[in-house]
């Protein structure tokens, strides 16, 4: 996991972020195990009381499932997981938006831009 902290937020939510990140893109899979506390704490260079608020938080939206002494899982629930992409996937197009618009960037000309990107793509 990449852990790259900024000022403009609190860390633990950027640690959220990181970690919903991750179960999006495979790294946590549904039912996977989630490191322990103390093991994210230390990849992330984090107080361990950060990464635990971090971790509760994701367990009230669904996210993870605690397990006691066998720890932490991520959820096999197909409608927590969509749920959380969609939310996620909305977020990051709205600071993409917001970003374009700084320079006058419609919405819709951004979209354009992004296609023209796919078709960069699509050609190499």
């Amino acid at each position: 996991m990449n852990w790259k902290f900024t000022g403009d937020r609190p860390v633990y939510q950027q640690i959220m972020e990181t970690l919903r990140g991750a179960v999006l893109k495979g790294e946590l899979p549904p039912g996977g195990k989630v490191p322990s506390v103390r093991d994210l704490a230390a990849q992330a260079q984090v107080n361990p009381n950060t990464m635990q608020r971090a971790l509760t938080e994701l367990e009230r939206e669904g996210l993870l499932v605690g397990g006691g002494t066998s720890g932490r899982t991520v959820t096999r629930e197909q409608k927590v997981l969509e749920a959380m992409r969609e939310e996620t996937l909305r977020a990051l197009a709205r600071e993409c938006a917001e970003k374009f618009m700084v320079f006058g960037v419609t919405p819709t000309q951004a979209a354009g831009l992004l296609l023209a990107l796919d078709e960069v793509k699509e050609e190499s």
